[in-house]
């Protein structure tokens, strides 16, 4: 991959090579793009204390997540429309995750579909599920989930209508995909994405494609889509989901302490503070400054996770000492798909990791489980972590 050292550095890459459309997709927030950037900027606003002359050897960063193993408290986050960064994305991903020992999770409108992703892994997945209107649909989705041996389910609370993406509107991204001159000549600048993208059948939401009632083509797919999203979804509608799941449910999308405590009523096993990476409400807090908040409303009655804004092992760590008991990254490795595929993605992961390993011990600690706000230095308590020292 040459000389990629952060991911950065794949971001980068990864804009030359992915269609304008499409990286913009990934790379974008709602509106002014504020809690896009909120949630990158106030995880450098979190200080670690160094610590020196303490033994480092024989690291640690093994844990779980919801019960499960991982090699490190990383887990790949749902992103729609993956397999558009580089072609079979999700299969791609969830290789690399599987042989790097941390969670993929699949999303509902992903291009590659449920049993693409089981049928190229040997590794269970999470998948996330979207709430649609057309609830025979969704209970053929959380079935179809349950036959390839997905080992949790997660609920995104946070999507019951479209927040306004100005860089989706003003490229003409629709969905599915409608290719005009415009985006074909950004193709066709791309020619080893288009290579890549001719050499697959995988090219639509397929998922949903042949799975929903008027929903067989493009075109009716388009307006199926469009017209699916549920508002009318509520706190009210996890009994079922779960009943019908049967299994570990994640919620994702909790942003409020109050939110946190009616999930745990739910009888969730784990919640996911996001603001879905800044694509919803525009001016919502960042992710990091309200987890420490919401570890205190629910103590140890439910596994709070965070996404949104890591970047580097060291926003892991952060993430960590605040109470997260595992971290998701979209972005990043989307980055690393359209980068390099495959091998851009365990190199995303690859990088966290060593970053990740790296600090722990230049703050003196030797297991991962063993963090706390002990490590962080924050002279003004920007997000109420007590951890302020002079």
């Amino acid at each position: 991959m040459g000389a990629i050292l952060t991911i950065d550095d794949l971001k980068r890459r990864a804009r030359r090579r992915v269609p304008k459309m499409f990286f913009d997709y990934a790379d974008s927030g709602s509106w002014t793009e504020g809690s896009y950037r909120a949630n990158e900027e106030d995880f450098a606003r979190i200080k670690l204390r160094q610590r020196v002359l303490v033994d480092m050897t024989n690291r640690s960063l093994e844990s779980t997540m919801i019960g499960e193993k991982v090699a490190m408290p990383v887990a790949l986050a749902p992103t729609g429309l993956t397999g558009m960064q580089h072609a079979d994305g999700e299969i791609l991903a969830a290789q690399a995750a599987e042989e790097a020992g941390v969670p993929f999770t699949l999303s509902t409108m992903s291009i590659c579909s449920i049993e693409d992703v089981a049928e190229a892994t040997s590794r269970p997945f999470w998948f996330q599920l979207y709430v649609m209107r057309d609830r025979d649909f969704v209970f053929n989705l959380i079935d179809r989930a349950k036959a390839a041996g997905c080992s949790a389910l997660v609920l995104t609370a946070d999507l019951q209508i479209l927040g306004q993406r100005h860089k989706d509107l003003r490229n003409g991204l629709s969905t599915p995909p409608k290719f005009t001159p415009k985006h074909v000549w950004q193709v066709a600048t791309r020619p080893q994405w288009a290579l890549q993208m001719l050499g697959t059948k995988r090219r639509t939401f397929r998922n949903i494609a042949g799975h929903a009632k008027g929903a067989d083509d493009l075109s009716s797919l388009a307006k199926w889509t469009h017209e699916q999203f549920d508002p009318r979804l509520s706190w009210d509608d996890v009994a079922w989901i779960k009943d019908r799941w049967g299994g570990k449910l994640i919620i994702k999308g909790i942003l409020d302490p109050e939110d946190a405590e009616m999930a745990t009523r739910t009888g969730a096993d784990a919640i996911i503070v996001s603001n879905h990476g800044g694509r919803q409400l525009d001016g919502a807090p960042s992710s990091i400054s309200v987890l420490s908040d919401i570890v205190d409303a629910v103590g140890d009655r439910i596994e709070v996770h965070l996404d949104g804004g890591i970047r580097s092992g060291q926003d892991v760590l952060k993430a960590l000492c605040l109470g997260a008991k595992g971290v998701y990254i979209g972005r990043p490795f989307l980055y690393g798909l359209g980068a390099g595929g495959k091998k851009g993605v365990a190199l995303a992961l690859d990088i966290i990791r060593k970053e990740l390993d790296t600090t722990l011990a230049l703050c003196g600690k030797r297991d991962i489980k063993d963090v706390s706000k002990d490590l962080l230095y924050a002279p003004h308590d920007p997000f109420g972590t007590g951890a302020g020292r002079r």
